[in-house]
């Protein structure tokens, strides 16, 4: 891991926190280890969220509901995908050996929450100021950079819509599948109590997008 320190220009003090913050539940169950990185995601999510909030009110001058969707776009689970691959991260991966025959290494939920546990760990062992740092430095040059398009809201443009029509939506949650660290939604959007479109995704979040864009397309057709 010291070449992952090096590049992040970081000198640990309690290298136990990053070992923990790489080791997924099917490690931990399997080594009888007492943690695994959930908890560290947890935090990790609120520090990475607070940061970009606070760079985007001080750089930008949108109103809330912009910056809002902005935010969205460079804190979801594509966004963070992206940023663990470009550290390497999931080279430290330490999981269960079921999860590494079903390619865990690069399965994108979980890639994705070692990037927030990661976060966390550096904020538990070096403070706020080293974790805003480096947050502001993987991040801010995908917002620079106005080609990069991490998440498209079709959620928000679908209530744009039904809005404007005066229409009602739902989402309804039809399938939870899979373990806890590996579970499938399936979820169906209805518009007026009629089903509109169905989503699948590896969170409700993601489900739920994938759902309004299908209505979107759907009703885009019959306009």
């Amino acid at each position: 891991m010291n070449e992952l320190f090096k590049k992040l220009n970081i000198k640990p003090n309690d290298e136990k926190l990053y070992n923990i913050a790489f080791s997924h539940s099917s490690y931990a169950n399997e080594h009888k280890a007492k943690q695994d990185y959930e908890r560290l995601e947890f935090l990790g999510d609120a520090i990475v969220d607070m940061v970009i909030a606070e760079y985007l009110y001080t750089n930008y001058s949108e109103d809330e509901g912009e910056m809002t969707k902005v935010r969205s776009s460079y804190v979801c689970e594509n966004a963070l995908y992206e940023y663990s691959m470009d550290l390497g991260l999931e080279k430290y991966l330490r999981l269960g050996h079921g999860e590494l025959k079903e390619n865990g290494r690069y399965k994108k939920a979980i890639v994705a929450d070692i990037f927030e546990s990661l976060m966390a760990a550096i904020y538990l062992d070096l403070g706020f100021s080293t974790v805003r740092r480096i947050i502001l430095e993987v991040i801010v040059p995908y917002i620079e950079n106005p080609k990069i398009n991490f998440f498209n809201d079709y959620k928000s443009a679908l209530q744009e819509y039904v809005q404007a029509e005066q229409d009602t939506i739902h989402y309804n949650l039809i399938d939870e599948v899979g373990p806890s660290h590996d579970k499938t939604f399936t979820v169906d959007v209805l518009v007026d109590g009629i089903v509109y479109g169905r989503g699948v995704g590896s969170s409700k979040k993601e489900a739920e997008q994938e759902a309004a864009k299908v209505a979107l397309d759907k009703l885009a057709k019959i306009d």
